[in-house]
């Protein structure tokens, strides 16, 4: 067989059988594998942006690696800021590019680039091979990388003469390597700290699942400790009849209001809380000084199992009292707001729904009234970097075809990666797609009066407003085929939210806020 297609069937044989790729002429053979091994499905995107976060995506719902298809370095390029997401969510992500023939190297030819310089700033391992011979190690080593808890990006570069040259051997299958115990040791100290006034459970990784948050539940109830849950997770469970702690604050002066008077913080696959910028007179970590850190469960150990065990010492079989919001209703007539959209979303959205949200400066007023929608899995913006709200509903909705996924995208974030709205048509999944249509890029407003800018120029105004001109996103949609409305009113809202969350299929809504 060719290297490509033992590539390719080395994914298959360890789970890896669905790739987002944008190929080029590096990758050809590795496309035409594709016949021969059927096993394997390959998404086109239409930017490589899309693959990384749909492969995000995909392994956040899946917790299984995910694969995507990269053009050499200006392809692998174009997909840095999604797999620096990723890679920040902890996603197991197996990142394959293409590289000129070996021969070819020696040129300085137009596309060639450093791929591993690229692959380092975003991987936490890159395999470079060189001949035939390196192939199936390369390849097992990397998905084993991947694979490796907490999970992770790991790039392979396969030069194109090695995708057309004939190999022989065997295909392998990696260890599947579990979550660390962690010691009876360790959690006997915890429950010692947890005795103590102003102790904090910083929940993080996996240990955001609902059964692990009931574990947190009782912890909290049982001894009066805080639990809180970080920024950079990649999937959390939400809604009623869920024990639903408040997120890390995401500025700095209401983090270190979150945290005044801490005196310890137990982590369960987090770490301590830092800013996301260093600011004048601020400090970079959220917790006092004088706060001591613990680690329960670190990023490559069982969390769950670390607070069901804290559980059982400190709350023995008491159940934990789950007290579920009270609904909201919103008040028809007028224009809608953002609490419409929230409050509306928390009335119809379907059981076991994944959310993927990039709604940036209107996530927290939607989220607060999510509490008390039905429950559903949350996938927040790990890494910071825009882009990642549609393409990670892509990646949602190929992994649990299942499950109604809504991407809660801002009109501006959303325009890094439109490409993603051909895709879900093209593959038909099942995603509503929800515009936060202010016309602003809100977020840098609010960051430059927090510079100390006290009046915005005409200049600098004009780098934060995104109306002039106007962005249509009916229009986008419907250029690729995806049904999509213009609502303004609350009551537009929910006739067309209910369409969308009836119809299988994507559909997109430009809520005008």
């Amino acid at each position: 067989m060719t290297g490509a297609e033992f590539l390719m069937r080395t994914l298959v044989a360890n789970g890896v059988d669905v790739c987002f790729m944008n190929p080029g002429t590096s990758e050809m053979r590795f496309v035409a594998a594709l016949d021969t091994v059927p096993e394997m499905r390959g998404v086109l995107c239409l930017f490589e942006g899309v693959c990384a976060g749909a492969a995000d995506g995909y392994a956040r719902v899946k917790g299984t690696p995910a694969c995507a298809l990269f053009h050499l370095g200006p392809g692998l390029a174009n997909g840095l800021a999604n797999l620096h997401n990723a890679r920040k969510a902890r996603s197991p992500v197996v990142a394959v590019v293409g590289e000129h023939t070996t021969s070819h190297l020696r040129y300085d030819a137009p596309l060639s680039a450093d791929i591993a310089a690229f692959a380092r700033a975003v991987s936490d391992e890159v395999a470079v091979v060189r001949t035939t011979g390196e192939l199936a190690q390369a390849a097992t080593q990397t998905i084993a990388a991947a694979a490796r808890p907490p999970g992770r990006v790991a790039a392979v570069i396969v030069p194109a003469d090695i995708s057309w040259s004939a190999i022989q051997a065997a295909i392998h299958r990696v260890n599947v390597v579990r979550p660390s115990a962690v010691g009876d040791a360790r959690v006997a100290d915890a429950a010692r700290l947890i005795k103590e006034p102003g102790t904090w459970i910083l929940l993080g990784g996996t240990a955001v699942n609902a059964q692990a948050l009931r574990f947190a539940a009782r912890i909290e109830q049982a001894t009066g400790a805080r639990v809180a849950i970080a920024r950079n997770v990649a999937k959390i469970a939400s809604g009623r009849g869920l024990f639903q702690p408040p997120q890390v604050p995401y500025f700095p002066e209401r983090a270190l209001e979150f945290f005044a008077g801490a005196r310890n913080l137990i982590l369960v696959e987090s770490e301590a809380p830092v800013s996301f910028f260093g600011y004048p007179d601020l400090p970079g970590i959220m917790i006092p000084e004088s706060c001591a850190v613990f680690p329960l469960a670190r990023r490559a150990e069982d969390g769950t199992a670390a607070l069901e065990a804290l559980a059982e010492r400190c709350a023995g079989g008491v159940e934990a009292r789950i007290t579920d919001p009270a609904p909201v209703a919103s008040e028809p007539g007028g224009g809608l707001t953002v609490d419409d959209i929230g409050i509306t979303l928390a009335q119809w959205m379907p059981e076991g729904a994944l959310l993927s949200e990039e709604a940036v400066s209107s996530a927290a007023a939607i989220l607060k009234y999510l509490r008390a929608a039905a429950p559903f899995e949350w996938m927040p913006v790990t890494g910071g970097s825009i882009g990642q709200g549609l393409p990670v509903a892509v990646g949602a909705a190929m992994a649990a075809p299942g499950r109604k996924v809504i991407a809660l995208e801002g009109d501006g974030s959303g325009m890094y990666t439109p490409q993603a709205l051909w895709t879900m048509a093209r593959e038909k999944l099942d995603v509503l797609i929800l515009i936060i249509a202010n016309r602003r890029y809100a977020i840098l407003d609010i960051e430059m009066r927090r510079a100390g800018v006290k009046e915005i120029g005409p200049e600098a105004e004009a780098m934060i407003d995104i109306a002039n001109p106007e962005l249509r996103w009916t229009e986008i949609a419907r250029s690729m085929n995806v049904p999509a409305a213009r609502v303004e009113t609350v009551e537009d809202l929910r006739k067309h939210l209910c369409a969308g969350l009836r119809e299988r299929g994507p559909m997109l809504i430009e809520a005008v806020v």
